[in-house]
């Protein structure tokens, strides 16, 4: 069971280096944008998850294998894909390709779902698997 979603984003002159590559940092801002609009196309929002749900979903880990590097004005095609959640965590799947088809970047993220009031982690809101489960069937 899994559900994709595929995010464009242009690269923008400050998001380069001196060499007129995408600085490596910023890939984490890209998969931060492609995971929210991952989440919108499920059904809901990161801030209605927060203020309606009362659930926040902080990084836990983050692994990115550079392959390729983005230049100044490329469009970047982000896929994105994630699997059931495994207890409290949630892990994200990122291939970043340019408009040549070459793999930029490979990434995971994977977070926690924690309760807003306690920030102590918990089991993904029945509300969320249930948008997940409609999604994938």
């Amino acid at each position: 069971m899994s559900i994709e979603s595929i995010t464009q984003l242009r690269v923008r002159y400050a998001e380069t280096d001196q060499m007129g590559y995408v600085y490596y940092g910023n890939y984490a801002i890209y998969l931060e944008v492609a995971r929210t609009e991952w989440v919108r196309q499920l059904g809901i929002t990161y801030k209605e998850m927060e203020e309606d749900w009362g659930i926040m979903l902080p990084v836990y880990s983050l692994h990115i294998d550079y392959k390729y590097p983005a230049k100044y004005d490329d469009l970047l095609l982000i896929h994105t894909f994630v699997e059931a959640p495994s207890g409290v965590k949630l892990t994200f799947h990122h291939k970043i390709y340019n408009e040549q088809q070459q793999l930029i970047i490979e990434a995971s993220v994977t977070l926690v779902f924690v309760q807003k009031s306690t920030m102590k982690p918990c089991k993904p809101p029945q509300k969320f698997l249930d948008l997940l489960y409609a999604k994938t069937h």
